[in-house]
């Protein structure tokens, strides 16, 4: 086998385990962002809609998504910022809607123009740079609608508001980053395929071809067509191997390209001491990252609660209103017959629901999950404060009830969606992004629980081994 030969095998086979990389570790990442960012942008643009500051998209339902298709992003006059940020923000959420719930997260599918068209989507709004003296419209009109969200805000609505603006910054520039990293590579596989299939060939003169450049510029464009049928010849990347293989510098260049395909093995750490503490502590946060949603949610059920009720009002009821308004009586509670899956027998059962109760409720669990959040914050250092034992009980506790909570609300969701009026089934808020990203967290941590018991466990046996 030639040298030639041997780097194209080596090379190949390098691409190989890079594409396997990319699709166990990093696309899943990648999607794992997209999700995030896409629950983070929900919570912005429901409060924006809930504070008249955007109106959405009426025609929003009727467009079929069948791929990327970007938002304006001309100028526009301030008076018409309401409703062109609304529909701007409401095409920019459809698409994300799309690239989470539709698209296939793989090297194969993710070709150089959709990788092309996700980052010219990601910059529709600036996120890194939020800012009112932006000379790009759309980002310039979201900083000045958040700004005039955030008068009037209640603290903790503010600072969930502004958890999910860094959330969104952050999750962007991985994305960006990932993306311009797989396009890189993309361009690298095109180089293989052309190694492969044409290289490959019975017909592909070797003695010949690597003569000299010119000579293997020339029998590469001679089975180009054959051999890549479908494939666009880019001269850019074809003279990228000619180098890579003729070129005085070859050595070089062939080196450079294995170091950049290569998957560097990450090398593993010794293990002195494993502080069980931190790793419960780790599993708390991990858990009260699902604040958030829980908020989230809370003001979704909030606003299909109160479309409900209004569909339901009777002069009666609004007399009765009206009187209960002048006497300070408060409103009766309001009750929902709801049908709940029990995941065990795959049974479902009937649950009445006190609406008022249930949405405090999640409304403090939100406060209690937030107050977890900071390293710095009075419940965290509460929290550092307890022996493992009582943290373990209480997170043990907290899954048994967000269990329960789970299919209350996906009971809920349906509740409401099926009980609305047909003309105001798309002003329904559905909960299943904010759901799914919950049930990411919450996979997250139970993996970080069980890494806590395993420990716990292996320390107990060395402590009856007499091995301290």
């Amino acid at each position: 086998m030639t040298v030639n030969e041997n780097f194209n095998q080596e090379i190949i086979s390098a691409a190989d385990e890079r594409e396997q990389w990319f699709d166990t570790v990093e696309l899943p990442k990648l999607l794992e962002n997209y999700r995030l960012h896409f629950s983070c942008l929900r919570n912005i643009f429901d409060n924006l809609v809930k504070r008249s500051l955007v109106v959405p998209d009426p025609y929003k339902s009727d467009n079929r998504v069948t791929e990327i298709s970007l938002p304006e992003t001309t100028s526009f006059a301030d008076n018409e910022r309401s409703i062109v940020l609304g529909i701007r923000l409401s095409k920019y959420e459809t698409m994300l809607d799309y690239i989470c719930n539709f698209m296939k997260f793989s090297v194969a599918q993710l070709d150089t123009g959709k990788i092309k068209k996700m980052l010219d989507l990601n910059n529709t709004f600036s996120w890194a740079n939020l800012s009112v003296n932006s000379t790009r419209p759309n980002t310039r009109a979201l900083a000045i609608s958040i700004n005039e969200l955030k008068n009037g805000l209640q603290p903790i609505v503010q600072s969930l508001l502004k958890d999910s603006i860094s959330k969104s910054q952050t999750a962007m520039d991985e994305i960006d980053k990932t993306l311009k990293t797989l396009a890189d590579f993309q361009r690298e596989r095109y180089k293989i395929a052309v190694r492969k299939s044409v290289f490959g060939n019975p017909s592909f003169d070797r003695e010949k071809a690597f003569a000299s450049s010119g000579a293997l510029m020339g029998e590469i464009k001679r089975l180009f067509s054959s051999c890549m049928a479908g494939r666009n010849f880019n001269n850019e990347l074809v003279s990228e191997i000619v180098a890579e293989e003729t070129s005085l510098e070859k050595e070089k260049l062939q080196k450079a390209l294995y170091e950049k395909i290569k998957v560097n093995e990450i090398p593993q750490e010794t293990k002195v001491t494993v502080d069980t503490h931190a790793i419960i502590m780790d599993a708390l946060r991990t858990l009260a990252s699902s604040g958030e949603q829980f908020s989230i949610i809370a003001e979704k059920i909030n606003m299909n609660h109160n479309l409900l009720q209004s569909e339901r009002k009777s002069l009666k009821e609004s007399i009765l209103r009206f009187l209960r308004g002048i006497f300070g009586l408060e409103e009766p509670p309001v009750s929902y017959e709801i049908f709940i899956t029990d995941k065990r027998t795959e049974t479902k059962k009937k649950e009445i629901i006190s609406f008022n109760e249930f949405y405090t409720h999640l409304l403090k669990k939100a406060r209690v999950y937030a107050s977890f959040s900071s390293l710095n914050s009075p419940g965290y250092k509460k929290a550092d404060g307890q022996n493992d034992s009582a943290l373990l009980e209480y997170l043990n506790k907290q899954m048994v009830e967000n269990n329960h909570i789970f299919a209350q609300l996906y009971g809920l969701d349906e509740f409401f969606k099926n009980s609305s009026k047909t003309s105001d089934r798309s002003k329904i808020k559905g909960l299943s992004m904010e759901l799914m990203t919950i049930k990411n967290i919450v996979v997250k941590f139970n993996q970080k629980r069980a890494e806590y018991l395993s420990y716990v466990e292996e320390q107990e046996q060395m402590k009856k081994l007499g091995i301290s």
